[in-house]
């Protein structure tokens, strides 16, 4: 089915981010996965190419286009070169970071760090998750107490993407302890700030390219000037950013599962058994027809869905839909085609292996599957 949701643009756009990928990805993305972190170049690179802050406005050094199309069509390109884990920093930083520093900061703080975000000279990151509470968010131990023109931050993060590589971490913050929601603030902590140490570069299963740290806060002085928003507005904040963030994870996911599907139809297409191609016997074309159709239909409903963020009608129920839904199809799909690809599929040196040990995560960052079906079920008022 011919896809309808790109204009001449977006297709140029393509051309040059998939030359990008294939230059300056590709060829370090095993010494990377080697190394557990991508060289921060990757970030002043893609700045240099207008590949960073598309939708931030000229005078700050972005692309003056509020198109969400432009990152779904980053997400896709990266899926289809199977740089997942060297991508994912990049599309946090230009996804799920930037919007709260082009919609929560004054003139001064835009002029202080939009440049800098846009050029890749300042990466950043998140700071949402705490040892011990997962999704509850609410329940967040980290304070910071109000001492003249700064406060002090005191507390931990964990599973925080970008985590080694950020300079600019927005962080969620008790300001008000005795609040659950409506004591959080967020507040952005930079590289250097005296108190502020990074832990370990995590472990992690799969997306080994991808920094993920534990981030340490003890006594950190910061300025009021460096608070977003008002003071107890962060939950709101959130709230309101979170669809754009799950709708990225959604988009991800429709195109890993797309990747690893062609991936399997050329394998299958090439590997023979008892004679024939094993693409050619009725459980596997059964199997690849199942993939395919399901792949389409979730992808239509999330190309709907980026058309409605781009209008700002997209809800947090359609959100958390494209989220849960397409994160547990790429883990279908991936899991089907590792199957398909027989021993081969379980070795590391195929593309599909690395695809199915990175898609584990994708159903619990960004909300688990089960907070999503939350989000939608109180939606239709039960």
């Amino acid at each position: 089915m011919e896809r309808t949701l790109f204009d001449d643009e977006h297709d140029l756009f393509r051309d040059s981010v998939r030359a990008f990928i294939a230059k300056e990805l590709v060829p370090h993305h095993e010494a990377w996965e080697d190394a557990g972190i991508v060289d921060r170049e990757l970030f002043t690179k893609a700045g240099a190419h207008g590949f960073l802050g598309m939708s931030v406005p000229e005078a700050f050094g972005g692309g003056g286009v509020d198109d969400f199309r432009y990152s779904v069509v980053i997400a896709e390109e990266i899926q289809r070169a199977g740089v997942n884990a060297a991508g994912l920093g990049w599309t946090l930083h230009n996804d799920i970071c930037l919007p709260y520093f082009l919609t929560l900061t004054n003139d001064e703080q835009k002029a202080r760090w939009l440049p800098g975000i846009c050029s890749g000279e300042l990466i950043t990151a998140i700071a949402m998750t705490e040892p011990g509470i997962g999704s509850d968010l609410a329940s967040m131990t980290t304070t910071a107490v109000l001492d003249g023109d700064h406060y002090v931050v005191n507390g931990s993060k964990t599973f925080i993407t970008n985590g080694i590589n950020a300079d600019l971490v927005i962080t969620a913050v008790k300001t008000d302890p005795t609040q659950r929601h409506a004591g959080m603030s967020l507040m952005v902590l930079e590289r250097g700030m005296p108190g502020f140490e990074r832990g370990r570069n995590l472990d992690k299963i799969g997306m080994h390219a991808q920094d993920t740290a534990e981030l340490f806060f003890t006594d950190v002085a910061v300025p009021v000037a460096n608070r977003l928003g008002d003071e107890g507005s962060g939950f709101r904040s959130l709230v309101d950013k979170l669809p754009q963030e799950r709708l990225s994870i959604g988009v991800t996911g429709v195109a890993a599962a797309r990747a690893a599907l062609d991936l399997t139809l050329e394998y299958v297409k090439e590997r023979t058994a008892f004679g024939q191609p094993i693409g050619s016997f009725q459980n596997s074309r059964f199997r690849l027809a199942e993939m395919a159709t399901e792949v389409e239909i979730a992808q239509t409903f999330v190309d709907r869905c980026v058309l409605a963020l781009n209008a700002r009608q997209l809800t947090a129920e359609e959100a958390a839909m494209a989220k849960w839904w397409c994160t547990e199809l790429q883990k279908r799909v991936i899991d089907t085609c590792v199957q398909l690809h027989g021993g081969y599929g379980y070795m590391r040196e195929y593309p599909i292996a690395r695809a199915y040990a990175d898609a584990r995560i994708t159903t619990i960052y960004g909300g688990t599957t089960e907070i999503m079906k939350e989000i939608i079920g109180r939606g239709l008022g039960v």
